[in-house]
């Protein structure tokens, strides 16, 4: 029997969505929603691609007492003119289209050869979750200025002359962000001053300034020294070798990549203190990294390999991996990268195959120039890169007592005493089944427990302490007296001590001589606070 059509399904359900609809519907698809920062960071990097691309040296960030945010640049300015095939004002289409915008005009003679937009998305999602933005720019005499109200055009594009002694060119931008798409509307303060100081740093010569109008408090960057600078400026430790700084950027001969295409960057290492990392690309801030940071880390780790291996600093057994090298590396890295693919609107990974081989291509053969000039810092870099190798392998060998149930599993040979009176309690331990079948039938099993020894006990002097319980014997001895292994300086648990004696019972020959001092070794480098509390004896 066939089924009837649903009435509420049908033709007319199919809904299109136009112009930003789409962004108000989803706005956390574009932007991130728990305040507005995202979405006036989108104004500054429209700004700070005017600067990129060779054209303004100063970005002014202005905070209003209503609220309001405006960004003004001296760029370019937006073309004023209408467009030849979209028949509308280019201002309008920037600000009210998505997928809009002059960052597809790629490569040489291009608007823009290296930006961080490239979806033509950005400010049209600060237009769609405004209750108000104002546009002027300023170009070729004239200022055209347009109003947007909930995305759309409140006043229309008017143009008119410049005051003659008020020349000039560049876009402000001033946006009132709407309370309905966002958790909070107060910008968190320390981001935006982060995000603006990175700004300055890796474009050495622009100013950025960020303005209050009601506190009239004010902030200014301007970075010469580049990347070292700002990076010395945040460590929280002092690098054990000079920070490592370089760039590379591919020439018009190149093979793989478009001219212009590279990365600088600034390494410091550091033996503590919480790393710095921060990484950009075409002055984007990816704060979740991608394959630029990927090419960087590879770039170090082979660099230093090369190094080790040239100089045979690698002790035997040691395997060297990425993270050995990189766990203490902080750094800054900036990267310019022709069609950069990001994950997402909101830029905060660079997923872009290439970044990596171009990235590592050029920081391996710097980095390995630099350590084989500095080969004393070079040995200390491989030094540090080889201790933190030695450290992952010894945790990665540490061996645990073996448990069920969540406790310590008695070891199946031990005849334990009927007693848990640590006073009257004795442990005998003794060479091998026979030794231990003789001394099970001597005993008082009230309080004397037996454990038999197979074979010469391990020497556990030069042993780590992680590694003992991979010895069978030397974990049948720590789980039955009930304590863990133990230094000199330490305070270990010894609640969980199960006998008052531990008596060492060997035969009286030389082979017995040499079974208790192995085992009076294990007690004292090992558990030497049962010695010094006079619970080890020898029999």
């Amino acid at each position: 029997m066939a089924s009837k059509p649903d009435p509420t399904y049908s033709e007319a359900s199919i809904r299109v969505l136009k112009g930003l609809e789409p962004v108000k519907q989803r706005p956390g698809m574009y932007t991130r929603t728990d305040n507005p920062l995202h979405i006036l960071q989108e104004v500054i990097d429209n700004a700070a691609d005017e600067a990129l691309a060779g054209h303004g040296r100063k970005i002014k960030v202005l905070i209003h007492a209503d609220g309001s945010v405006s960004v003004e640049d001296d760029g370019r300015g937006i073309p004023h003119g209408i467009h030849p095939v979209e028949k509308a004002p280019v201002m309008d289409l920037v600000f009210t289209q998505l997928h809009a915008g002059g960052k597809f005009d790629k490569g040489k003679g291009g608007a823009y050869s290296f930006s961080g937009g490239l979806h033509g998305v950005g400010v049209s999602v600060t237009n769609a979750l405004s209750k108000r933005l104002e546009v002027s720019s300023y170009r070729d005499g004239q200022v055209a200025r347009t109003v947007f109200a909930d995305g759309a055009v409140l006043e229309p594009m008017h143009i008119r002359a410049q005051d003659s002694g008020d020349r000039k060119s560049g876009t402000t931008v001033r946006c009132w962000p709407d309370g309905r798409y966002f958790e909070t509307l107060v910008l968190p303060a320390a981001q935006l001053v982060h995000l603006l100081r990175s700004k300055a740093v890796l474009m050495p010569g622009v100013t950025v300034t960020l303005q209050h109008e009601k506190s009239r408090e004010s902030q200014s960057w301007i970075y010469k020294g580049g990347l070292s600078d700002y990076l010395s400026q945040t460590l929280t430790a002092e690098p054990f070798i000079p920070m490592f700084e370089g760039q590379g950027f591919a020439d018009a001969q190149h093979d793989v990549f478009a001219e212009g295409e590279g990365a600088t960057w600034c390494v410091a290492f550091t033996e503590d203190g919480q790393p710095i990392r921060e990484s950009f690309v075409n002055l984007i801030p990816t704060t979740a990294g991608g394959t630029h940071e990927l090419g960087l880390r590879d770039g170090l780790f082979n660099a230093v390999k090369s190094f080790i291996d040239m100089h045979a600093l690698l002790p035997k057994g040691v395997k060297l991996l990425p993270d050995d090298v990189f766990a203490r590396a902080s750094f800054v890295l900036s990267t310019k990268v022709l069609d950069p693919q990001f994950q997402g609107q909101i830029k905060e990974r660079l997923n872009s195959r290439d970044a990596l081989r171009l990235v590592s291509g050029y920081v391996r053969p710097a980095l390995e120039l630099w350590m084989n000039d500095h080969v004393e810092f070079g040995k200390k870099l491989a030094d540090l890169a080889i201790k933190a190798a030695q450290v992952r392998q010894k945790a990665g060998q540490k061996v645990e007592k073996r448990k069920g149930s969540g406790v310590a599993v008695l070891p199946g040979k031990l005849t334990d005493c009927e007693s848990r009176d640590l006073a009257e309690n004795e442990v005998f331990l003794v060479e091998g089944d026979s030794a231990g079948g003789s001394a099970k039938l001597g005993r008082n099993k009230e309080s004397q427990a037996i454990l038999p020894l197979r074979g010469k006990v391990l020497n556990t002097w030069e042993v780590e302490r992680d590694r003992l319980f991979a010895n069978t014997e030397v974990h049948d001895i720590a789980v039955a007296i009930g304590v863990d292994p133990h230094g000199p300086q330490d305070e270990p648990d010894l609640s969980g001590l199960r006998y008052g004696k531990i008596c060492i019972l060997s035969d009286a020959d030389v082979d017995g001589a040499h079974i208790q001092v192995l085992l009076l070794t294990l007690f004292f480098k090992h558990f030497p606070k049962l010695i010094e509390a006079g619970h080890v004896y020898v029999a």
